[in-house]
């Protein structure tokens, strides 16, 4: 029985495999074209598979230069120089991106007394596993779940009234719609950068996280027309972010997936026509969000594009990707009444002892704006280098820099200010004088101009200045005069109109000039400098110097000779030195930079075989936030005028551009925090508040995305379990 049903069953094998073959025969028959043909076929398939690579090439080029591109995610936060080279430098090297937090699949969190409780995740399909069972429900990640649980998470805190809601919409970055009512059409624009900015950078993030094109969106921004501007309309004219023009593929959008199909931000800049920084600036503003029906809108109301720009900021620190599902979230209803605490809140750069290319100049002022500092000090020039480029003077580079390649340029220095200005940041330059100035100011008598420094590499040089090289301007040679003159013009003119100008002024040697000049008081010799560069400073800038003239604190800063109507001291000194109530008593208005709190170079141990310099010990972000010179100095209310605001200061001894990130932040966020909200906490902890560290660390994530290599303050653990390890 078994055999014959064998037998039966290959010969029904056999009858199939003849009648396939028979078709397929047939098949081929009937399918036959002339050779012709099937070369002219041939030959159509090659040019679509090539059109094919080309779109797809095309689809996959930054639109926009990446050195102007407000994110700069190829090339500022993912390369950096190698020694020098501004932009387009052929010096640059690929580093691969800083990582950001992948999704944790085997975790979910739990919203539980105001706190995000950590729990294993077993996928609801798994049937049996080793943890014991399924986990019911959706994967909740930790930033969703901090996001809607527990206190506001907003870096600097809002000092005014803040309610926030815990429920989030998701959103297409396509679907958000800008709308700017202002009478000043300055304003206007400089607003539509901000708001480029601040898509590219949504869009830089969704990018990272391998967002799909629907998500990462690629549409065309509009702009009110000429005829709807200031009257509420939108979605008239057409103002294009990076190319749309580009043919592009997409997946099929399931709107399902998204709470909006209209994401409106419209934006009230009510008075100020100004786009340049004043210590009279008004930085505050009024944000609400509401979501009704399908429609999500946010109104923005600000005296000053700053304080419309800050509310951008704020804005986008209530929008983040939730990486379970896969898209972007904001949380739908908010109230905020922001405004900051001191007008300067500063950040200094010393890009002489090390050079830093502009893109990680620009990767310093990303992390400025959202941390809201909004001046940047660039200590452009000092004693080791000098790498402006000077089209009156071109000697002091050309003898002065550290290459021909680690150098600014005038429009280096022009694209900076601008990416800086579209950030709501102030650039203010130093070129440090009459000491700190050494290499760069050696060429005077080649040119038959006389010394223009004294002490240039001077030994022994412990002797004639506080680190080597040596090198201190000439106060009587009038063309040293003439010389910072013009530097001060091409400046000014660079930056645009500033209120603060940093003369320079710090660690006068006067052993130096004693072996030079016999005055009877070495004193009277650096007052008549800091008069003269006063004096041409006020040439430079149109006759008129600007309102306020800072120098760095020193010994001879109590010297009666600078007006404290014109003159500022930012003082670096210890916090408890008697200069600050000197200073203060004197009544000059003060910037301060205290070296135990705010300096973020120390802590590294020594450069130098003699063991000093070090300032140590390490100043931890706990430490930058709790320092509150103005309550321990006991200021009184009038008193309290004469502080302007505070600056982080980072010399670049021990710092260059792999470092750079890492030693800024997020310190100078911890920084910023102080300078704008200004939270009182108790005088004897020893630590900042549980909720303060939980802030920090979502911020500190949230650096990481923008593409900051930002140093973590805790291990990975902590993030993940809150209050356990503070």
């Amino acid at each position: 029985m078994f055999r014959q049903r064998g037998d039966n069953f290959c010969e029904r094998n056999s009858q199939q495999r003849n009648l396939k073959t028979t078709i397929l025969t047939n098949f081929l028959k009937k399918m036959a074209f002339t050779g012709s043909l099937r070369k002219t076929l041939f030959g159509l398939l090659l040019v679509m598979i090539f059109l094919v690579m080309l779109l797809y090439w095309n689809e996959n080029q930054s639109p926009i230069k990446p050195a102007g591109s407000a994110m700069l995610f190829a090339r500022i936060f993912h390369r950096e120089g190698v020694v020098g080279g501004s932009e387009g430098s052929e010096a640059l090297v690929a580093l691969p991106p800083p990582k950001v937090n992948s999704p944790e699949k085997a975790w979910t969190y739990k919203c539980v007394n105001n706190r995000c409780v950590r729990q294993h995740y077993i996928e609801p399909s798994d049937p049996e596993s080793a943890f014991g069972g399924s986990t019911t429900g959706k994967r909740v990640p930790f930033l969703t779940c901090t996001m809607t649980c527990g206190p506001i998470n907003i870096w600097p805190q809002p000092t005014g009234k803040a309610s926030i809601g815990s429920k989030a919409s998701r959103f297409r970055l396509s679907d958000v719609h800008f709308n700017v009512k202002t009478a000043h059409k300055p304003v206007e624009d400089l607003l539509w950068d901000a708001f480029r900015v601040f898509k590219e950078e949504l869009r830089a993030v969704l990018v990272a996280r391998g967002a799909g094109a629907d998500e990462a969106d690629s549409s065309t921004v509009t702009e009110n027309g000429d005829a709807a501007r200031g009257k509420g309309q939108q979605d008239v004219g057409a103002k294009v972010e990076g190319s749309a023009a580009k043919i592009r593929f997409y997946k099929a959008v399931d709107d399902s997936r998204y709470d909006v199909d209209r994401f409106d931000v419209r934006i009230n800049v009510l008075k100020s026509p100004e786009i340049h920084l004043t210590m009279q600036t008004d930085e505050g503003y009024n944000m609400t969000v509401g979501h009704t029906a399908r429609s999500l809108v946010v109104k923005v109301f600000a005296n000053s594009f700053f304080g419309a720009k800050h509310a951008l900021t704020t804005l986008q620190q209530l929008i983040w990707f939730d990486d379970e599902e896969r898209i972007l979230k904001v949380l739908n209803k908010a109230l905020i009444e922001d405004v900051p605490r001191f007008n300067f809140r500063g950040l200094m750069l010393d890009t002489s002892r090390h050079y830093f290319s502009v893109e990680s100049i620009k990767r310093t002022l990303v992390g400025m704006s959202h941390s809201k500092l909004n001046r940047f000090h660039w200590h452009i020039t000092d004693s080791q280098s000098f790498p402006l480029v000077s089209k009156h003077y071109p000697q002091l580079a050309q003898y002065g820099a550290y290459s021909d390649r680690e150098i600014y340029t005038a429009d280096d220095i022009r694209d900076i200010v601008q990416f800086a200005r579209e950030r709501g940041i102030q650039v203010i330059p130093e070129i440090d004088a009459p000491a700190h100035a050494g290499n760069g100011w050696d060429w005077g008598p080649k040119h038959n101009l006389g010394d223009l420094s004294l002490c240039i590499n001077q030994q022994p040089w412990s002797y004639y200045c506080g680190e080597p090289p040596c090198g201190q301007l000439n106060p009587k040679n009038n063309n040293t005069y003439l010389i910072l003159q013009k530097l001060y013009e091409e400046l000014l003119d660079l930056t645009g109109p500033l209120d603060y100008f940093h003369l320079g002024g710090d660690e006068v040697n006067l052993e130096c000039w004693q072996q030079h000049f016999n005055e009877s008081d070495m004193r009277t010799l650096w007052c008549d400098f800091m008069q003269q560069a006063y004096h041409r400073l006020q040439i430079a800038n149109k006759g008129v110097a600007p309102k306020m003239v800072a120098v760095w604190s020193s010994g001879l800063t109590n010297y009666p000779c600078l007006s404290k109507n014109s003159f500022a001291v930012q003082v670096w000194g210890g916090s408890k030195w008697q200069e600050n109530f000197q200073l203060i008593s004197a009544g000059f208005n003060l910037v301060i930079s205290h070296v135990d709190a705010w300096y973020l170079d120390c802590g590294f141990g020594s450069w130098r075989s003699t063991a000093e310099g070090a300032c140590s010990p390490y100043r931890n972000w706990q430490t930058v936030y709790k320092h509150r010179p103005w309550d321990e100095m006991k200021l009184t209310s009038l008193q309290m005028r004469q502080i302007l605001g505070g600056e982080a200061c980072l010399w670049t001894e021990q710092v260059d551009e792999s470092t750079l990130d890492s030693r800024l932040w997020p310190r100078a966020a911890a920084l910023a925090e102080r300078l704008w909200t200004d939270p009182v906490e108790e005088i004897y902890s020893e630590s900042v508040p549980k909720d303060t560290f939980n802030r920090m660390s979502v911020f500190r994530n949230h650096l990481l995305e923008l593409g900051l290599r930002a140093e973590p303050i805790f291990p990975k653990y902590c993030a993940q379990n809150q209050d356990e390890c503070v």
